[in-house]
């Protein structure tokens, strides 16, 4: 989704075709106890019992192919959604392409091809770079479908009944590769290639120019007190805390009403407001409606749209954490449960920009480290709170140290033939680890036991939040803890004709593989294939891999481990492969004098 800014500022002459006083707040008449309590019912209303979950991507603006951040956002929510879905939830998620707008009319253009097909191309590619990085939505839309335009056709129709669209008049800077209007704070000065001065955004460097035109407002001024409202009524809305924070900030101050149309004349490729053939709906407006189009707005959507949970780029959030839910006010619908928030990727400290050629292309590298090596790397170095910088050396140094190294390893230890020669998961012996510290186990031995007994609990509280980061932490702190017990005891130094040492040997592998199947159960969300593999060589079934699954070591608590005695799966070879400076530097595309470019 773009990020155009689009509104009304004090300065502004406004020519109302209807009259303010005229306008009610559905909520304003209540007082302040009352509103707290209908906004966060608005915001958390749903049947205890109800296991639907509803989880959306932005929809991704077709000016360009999709690049890291895209990729990014799509493997949060993809996450999210499996790690739902292990939980017994009914699961949608929702992902496609933003495909109105002046840009994408000017693009086609200029590429000499008629502006669906255009569209069409590009949408494609962000559907190609999904399907090939494991994306699992259950939604892909495109904002030139049929049933979306009719849903926002509606959507205007409910704004516009209820008195909260007005006609009026617009003068500001606009820019048009921005698509926004800007106030005079955000405008600067510059000079263009020829040394003439000109007026330009501060925060794209894009060209400005001031422009005068009729269209459409939307009384965004009257829903200020009510964000806030909501906001305080649940903390948990806008995560993490910081982003939340930084909208509590910006509704300290009066919110300017919103342009949400432009004139026929400039903007054809979109949707025309209804009654009204000379003016068309604003492309942010119409993008933000694509969430509820899926969840099945105008008809059937209660469902979805009750349990619904955004993920966002922080560029956006003031279009999702006020405008939208203000709309959503407006239009007497419930607001999200819960605007997820992450930060952006530089690449070797710089932003990620054409004109440096430093525009990092997912799918290349997806294809060079593995789908699920990207994946791990994404979820494991992204941090929401703060811009994440990417190197190929910083993928290929973590994916070698945690996949091929520690997990890998440990994976090859304890089902290599010399260990395991009968190819099983081993009997435990309660007299070797005996709960009470005791016989050759050592309070190291413990204290991984504990960690790895917690592990799920501590990994569902940082998805649940999502700091995927902090869950991967942990797993790899886990794994890390689970290696030194085996590198300790040494069990291939042991005895085998000695029953005393068999039995040790059997109960370090049996404990190993325990940790390994929690390991590949909770990693399931973040690498689906990886997880399989492991799983599977463990002759773990996939219907004993959900989350109620994760019963650890149950023979340590006295109880039947259903696994005991079974045969581990075929070896289907190394779990990850390490990675090679070398074969890495092969695989790059040799640069080219200049950059492709969309066409």
């Amino acid at each position: 989704m773009r990020i155009p800014f689009l509104f009304v500022t004090r300065s502004c002459k406004a020519v109302h075709r209807l009259q303010q006083s005229s306008f009610l707040s559905p909520v304003s008449a209540l007082s302040s106890h009352q509103r707290i309590a209908v906004l966060r019912n608005t915001s958390t209303h749903f049947c205890k019992e109800d296991r639907s979950y509803y989880i959306t991507t932005p929809i991704f603006y077709v000016n360009a192919s999709p690049h890291l951040g895209h990729l990014y956002s799509a493997v949060i929510a993809d996450c999210l959604h499996r790690y739902k879905l292990l939980h017994g939830f009914n699961s949608k998620f929702a992902t496609g392409t933003d495909e109105h707008g002046l840009k994408i009319q000017q693009a086609a253009e200029a590429a000499g091809k008629d502006t669906l097909t255009f569209c069409t191309d590009v949408s494609e590619r962000f559907r190609h770079l999904f399907n090939s990085c494991n994306i699992s939505y259950t939604d892909y839309i495109r904002t030139t479908e049929h049933s979306h335009c009719q849903a926002v056709k509606h959507f205007w129709a409910v704004l516009c009944n209820k008195g909260l669209i007005y006609k009026g008049s617009y003068e500001g800077w606009y820019s048009t590769q921005d698509e926004s209007f800007l106030t005079p704070s955000q405008v600067g000065d510059a000079w263009d290639s020829s040394g003439k001065e000109i007026k330009v955004s501060l925060e794209s460097g894009h060209k400005v120019e001031w422009m005068k035109e009729e269209n459409y407002m939307f009384r965004l001024s009257a829903f200020r007190f009510q964000l806030l409202d909501w906001l305080r009524g649940n903390p948990g809305a806008i995560k993490p805390v910081r982003f939340y924070q930084a909208v509590l900030q910006w509704l300290q101050e009066d919110l300017p009403d919103l342009s949400v149309s432009r004139q026929r004349s400039r903007l054809q490729w979109g949707i025309p407001v209804p009654g009204d053939a000379e003016q068309t709906i604003y492309v942010w407006l119409d993008a933000l409606v694509n969430y509820l189009t899926v969840a099945g707005y105008p008809d059937k959507h209660s469902q979805w749209w009750n349990v619904a949970h955004h993920i966002v780029g922080k560029d956006i959030l003031k279009f999702h954490a006020i405008y939208w839910p203000a709309f959503l006010l407006g239009a007497g619908l419930p607001l999200p449960q819960t605007i997820y928030v992450h930060s952006h990727w530089t690449v070797g400290g710089k932003k990620m920009s054409k004109s440096l050629g430093n525009v990092v292309d997912p799918l290349e590298r997806s294809q060079m480290f593995t789908t699920d090596g990207m994946r791990y790397f994404l979820l494991r170095q992204g941090v929401p709170d703060s811009d994440c910088d990417y190197t190929d050396n910083k993928v290929m140094k973590l994916l070698n140290a945690e996949l091929a190294d520690s997990l890998g390893g440990l994976l090859n230890r304890c089902t290599a033939p010399a260990l395991n020669p009968a190819q099983v998961y081993p009997s435990f012996c309660r007299q070797c680890l005996p709960s009470q510290h005791g016989g050759r186990a050592v309070v190291e031995d413990y204290q991984m036991l504990d960690a790895v007994k917690n592990l799920p609990a501590v990994v569902e509280q940082h998805y649940e939040s999502m700091h995927v980061y902090k869950a991967l932490e942990a797993i790899s702190a886990c794994v890390r803890q689970t290696n030194g017990f085996v590198q300790r005891h040494a069990p291939w130094k042991l005895d085998r004709m000695d029953s005393k040492d068999q039995h040790w040997l059997d109960t370090i592998i049996h404990v190993s593989l325990e940790c390994l199947r929690i390991y590949g159960t909770l990693l399931q969300p973040i690498v689906p294939e990886i997880s399989n593999k492991l799983l599977c060589r463990l002759g773990v079934q996939p219907d004993e891999r959900s989350w109620a699954d994760v019963n650890f070591l149950p023979r340590y608590q006295g109880m039947d481990c259903p696994f005991e005695g079974r045969a581990l799966g075929s070896d289907s070879g190394l779990l990850f492969s390490r990675l090679e400076s070398q074969n890495i530097d092969k695989q790059k595309p040799k640069k080219t004098k200049k950059a492709e470019h969309l066409k």
